[in-house]
């Protein structure tokens, strides 16, 4: 027990000399949702100062935590990104825990479609888990992270989606947290670049990173991204907003990141007629009526 314990430590501890070697690169991720990857930002050193530097995607390796109520944009944010990553040439691991894989497959199609991509040329880059056919791999963490391993493995993977990591603790809350964080480290071991898409569990506070489970995915993630949605339905509302009453609108903000700095303004969001989501100007110019959209 003592020379365990002894092991233990000894791995445990090291000088930030020794961490800082094996630090992994930070560069961005292209996301494949129009306005989002230059609200991400890396600094450099010019002439003594700190500059701002675009960082050109979300941070490479972040587990990124994706929430909001329904219709916001959620799973078409998460589709484009797995199609962009494809496109790119890099292998991405969809799990999908809603709906049953063909039905994500059909998604990911139109996707691609509506981005320009061809579709025969992403086709092998996105291999799907179906957690959603499958209970062992929604009730059991221990199946689906063996499962993710060798997905991983095989296919050379270099992100994951997970669409939505709520389903694997819908009836037990109380275990939200030892899930995800059994997902998190996961997902840093293999150096894996995530997006954990959850639920919001009510319409209360639209704009906070508290979903189904509570604090637990914000807490634990490196990122959170919160889309909400309004309906107008007076005067007042219309002339904020500038929109007709009768009208939805869309909401985006980046809640935190923890791996390097971001825009922490309110965008107005978009989803176009072909099912694309994109990042618009932020909510206070248009209420200050210095943007059009």
């Amino acid at each position: 027990m003592e020379r365990r314990k002894g092991k233990i430590i000894e791995h445990a501890i090291e000088s930030l000399e020794e961490a800082g070697k094996r630090a992994p690169k930070l560069f961005g991720i292209p996301s494949g949702v129009k306005g989002l990857d230059e609200l991400f930002f890396t600094t450099k050193i010019e002439n003594g100062k700190p500059k701002k530097i675009p960082l050109g995607g979300i941070p490479s390796l972040a587990v990124v935590n994706l929430t909001g109520v329904s219709d916001t944009g959620k799973s078409l944010m998460a589709e484009q990104f797995a199609v962009k990553q494809a496109s790119m040439g890099y292998p991405v691991c969809f799990v999908t825990v809603e709906s049953p894989s063909i039905f994500v497959a059909a998604s990911l199609k139109e996707r691609a479609k509506a981005m320009g991509v061809n579709w025969e040329e992403i086709e092998n880059n996105i291999v799907l888990i179906d957690a959603a056919s499958h209970a062992s791999l929604r009730e059991d963490i221990e199946n689906l992270l063996a499962t993710l391993e060798y997905a991983i493995s095989t296919y050379r993977t270099k992100s994951v989606v997970i669409d939505s990591v709520t389903g694997f603790f819908e009836a037990k809350e109380m275990l939200a947290r030892t899930i995800v964080r059994k997902l998190f480290n996961f997902m840093k071991h293999h150096y894996q670049t995530a997006i954990f898409v959850s639920q919001k569990r009510s319409g209360h506070e639209e704009l906070t990173a508290e979903a189904a489970g509570g604090y637990a995915i914000s807490h634990i993630v490196d990122c959170s991204i919160v889309l909400s949605k309004e309906l107008i339905t007076s005067k007042y509302t219309a002339n904020l907003y500038k929109k007709p009453i009768g009208s939805i609108i869309r909401l985006f903000r980046i809640d935190g990141c923890r791996m390097c700095g971001h825009d922490t303004r309110t965008h107005i969001l978009e989803i176009t007629e072909t099912g694309l989501v994109k990042i618009g100007p932020p909510l206070e110019e248009i209420i200050r009526g210095g943007d059009k959209w």
